[in-house]
Order: C-alpha cells, then structure tokens, then sequence
C-alpha cells in the first residue's frame, strides 16, 4: 500500500483548487438569510427554494459521474463549474421568479462539481493509493471551509450577502479556469469506451455483482440522514437545553479543527486495514455519539458527542469513498462515484423535516433512533465485508485481501489520465 507520496501531482493540484473553491463556495450557509432579508422573501418563499436548492445538489451528485463517463470527468467538471459560477453571478441582478429556476441549476452544478471532483481522483490514483488521494481531497474541501465560513460573515457584515454571492460566482468561474489549465486533457473515461465498450454492462447489473457495494450505498443513504441531524435538530435541541448557539459554533470548529489534524495520517495509518471494517466501525461510532444525548444536554455531553462524530466521519468518508472507487469497473467509475456521492449527500434533503418532525412528535425517541440507525447501518456494512466480490479468490472477502489490501478489480483502473 502506498503513502502520501504515491498521490499524484494531478490530484495535488486538483485538491488546492478544490480548497480555494471551498473558501468562496459558502453561499449555501447564508442562502436562507440573503433571500429573506436582500430579497424580502417570506419565510415559506425561502424554505421553499432552499428546498429546491437541496434537491438540485443531491441530483447534481447523482448524475455528475454518469456524465463523465460519457463526455470525460475534466469536461463535466468544467462545464459544471462554469454553469454554476455564471448563474451565481448574475443572481443578484434576477427577478423572483428566475431564481426558481437558476439557484436549482447552481445547485445542481455544484454537486455535479462535487462528483466530478471524486471521480478525477479514482481515475488518477492507483489502486492502493486511494484512500489518501481521497483524504487530501477532504482535507482540501474542509480546510476551505473553515476559512471561508467566517470569511463570508465578514463580508457579509461589512458589505452584503449580495457581495458574497457575486464571490462565491467569481471564485467558481476562477476555479473552473485553474482546473481546465492543471488537469490533463485526455479522458480517462473516453479512452475507456474505446477499449472497452462492448464489454460493458449497465450500472444496475454492475451493482448487482458487487452486493458488498450495494449493502455499503444503503448503509450511506440511512447513516447521512442520522450524520446531518447535526445541522438540524442538534443545534435546537442544545438550544432547548439553555445551551448557547456560541457553544454550538465552538464544536462545529472543533470538529474541523480535528478532521484537519487528524484525517491524513488517519489514512496512511490505516491504509492496509480493511475498508468495510473501517467504515462499519466509524458508522457504529457516529450512532454512539448521538445515543450519548439520550443522557442529556450538557457542554460536556455534547463536547463528547461531537468527538465521536467527528471519530466516525473520519474513519467512514474517506474509506468509503475510495472503496466504491476500487470496485467500479474501469467504464463506469463516474457512475459508481456519483451513486456514492448522490447517496452521501441524502441527509441534506431528508435529515431536516424527518429529524424535526420526529423531534416535534416525539423528542425522546429522536436520539436513540438516531443512535440505533447508525449502529444498525455500521452492522451491515461489516457484515457486507465477508461478501465476495468480482475477482477475489475463495478465501478472500470484499474487506480485505489475503495480503492486506483491497482486492483489485478487474480491468480496473491504475493509473489513468484525469479527463
């Protein structure tokens, strides 16, 4: 298994471009408030379209990949992102109505950014070396955030939320320009329908051969819907308990603060452990964390609880996402990339009105189920590691080689060009 030093330079360019575009993409943190206050929006206009928003991202996800294997990963990367800053530009300058139209369409550009940035890393990094291409990616991606947060509030509080639309748009086009000048032209996905494109089957009997993926998606799906009550119920929740929305920030901060410190070594560490058995473990940490608030509300509670949250992400994301990665076939990594990425980002349209109906209906069921749902999703993820998969040998299960690593799928990719 290889090192840091096995990433790429591709993917070493790729990840600064994806921080700087971190750094200006935090628009959807303030979109609530910049429609009610800038736009006058009623509450129910902005609830409204930062739903449509929501449903946008997680279709931009889903097809990303789907539209990279059949045009190349660098393309739909570029055309996305030029789609997505050209409409954040102009926003401030649409009617009403439009914005119904165009914030979806940013929206879904971006998630097809966000696709596309996960498929140019399966593409461009060996095999043994995914886990780390992928960690510097979310490594890249957090650490934009955390100085792009704050950075957008001051911008805000100095000049408008107008100002940090117009921002994110210029970044976004800025970002786009950077990607087409460092990744190289040829697409790894057109070479591979050159190759092998009578051969290829459809993505459903691909998935259906690879139970352990099959088991994993589902497992992602329900546990994003648990992760991301930590941007809806959790921060009422401690509200409801006396605990100041500073403190909630604060472990939000801590929680970044860890991931940065903590994930790339995390992946060197660990590279020739299992990847089901990290994932399933960092999901049944994740349950944990949430089953801890059945106890109570307290800064020390939640102190814990964010721990172990940020435990759990750091041993599931990464591994997960470079799993689905080694066992797509070479013809269809976009596809399996955005399948993840779509099922990752769930939480974002479910997480909020089922966790706040649930907590409105019941609040002291929300915690445990929470908790009983991650835990039973990090159950089947690390039964799924004792299925077979294509290409292994008797003896040799879907989690692990008999060698230490993740079994090499046949006809995979080594180390193809980031197109």
């Amino acid at each position: 298994m290889g090192t840091l030093k096995d990433v790429p330079k591709a993917v070493w360019m790729l990840a600064f471009g994806i921080f700087f575009n971190s750094v200006v993409a935090c628009t959807f943190i303030y979109l609530f408030v910049y429609l009610t206050s800038e736009r006058g929006l009623s509450v129910p206009q902005a609830g409204l379209l930062s739903g449509i928003g929501g449903v946008g991202i997680v279709a931009g996800n889903f097809t990303g990949g789907w539209f990279g294997d059949r045009y190349g990963h660098r393309r739909t990367l570029l055309c996305a992102a030029v789609l997505a800053g050209a409409g954040l530009v102009v926003l401030p300058l649409l009617p009403i109505a439009a914005l119904y139209v165009v914030l979806p369409l940013c929206d879904y550009a971006q998630g097809a950014v966000r696709a596309s940035n996960s498929a140019l890393i399966a593409v461009s990094v060996t095999d043994g070396s995914r886990r780390q291409g992928f960690a510097v990616m979310r490594v890249a991606g957090n650490a934009g955030f955390t100085v792009g947060a704050p950075l957008g509030a001051l911008v805000a509080a100095h000049f408008s939320y107008t100002v940090v639309f117009v921002a994110d748009g210029i970044g976004t086009l800025l970002f786009a320009l950077y990607a087409a000048r460092v990744l190289p032209a040829r697409g790894a996905a057109r070479a591979a329908r050159g190759r092998h494109a009578p051969a290829q089957k459809s993505i459903w009997r691909e998935l259906r051969a690879r139970p352990a993926v099959l088991v994993l998606l589902v497992s992602i799906f329900f546990a994003d819907i648990v992760y991301r009550q930590l941007f809806s119920t959790v921060p009422v929740y401690l509200g409801d308990h006396g605990i100041d929305t500073r403190v909630y920030g604060w472990l939000l901060a801590l929680s970044g603060g860890v991931i940065l410190c903590l994930e790339l070594p995390a992946a060197v560490a660990l590279r020739k452990r299992a990847p089901l058995a990290i994932v399933g473990t960092g999901l049944i940490l994740v349950g944990l964390g949430y089953g801890l608030l059945r106890f109570g509300a307290t800064i020390a509670l939640a102190t814990a609880m964010m721990l172990l949250l940020t435990a759990g992400e750091i041993l599931y994301k990464t591994p997960a996402t470079a799993y689905v990665a080694d066992q797509a076939p070479e013809h269809a990594q976009g596809r399996f990339q955005s399948l993840y990425a779509g099922v990752s980002v769930s939480g974002v349209i479910l997480a909020p009105p089922l966790g706040g109906a649930l907590y409105a209906a019941a609040p002291a069921l929300l915690w445990p189920l929470s908790a009983a749902l991650a835990v039973a999703a990090g159950l089947a993820v690390l039964a799924a590691g004792r299925m077979r998969t294509p290409g292994e040998s008797a003896g040799q299960s879907a989690g692990e080689c008999r060698d230490g690593r993740p079994p090499a799928e046949t006809g995979s990719p080594t180390r193809a060009s980031a197109g």
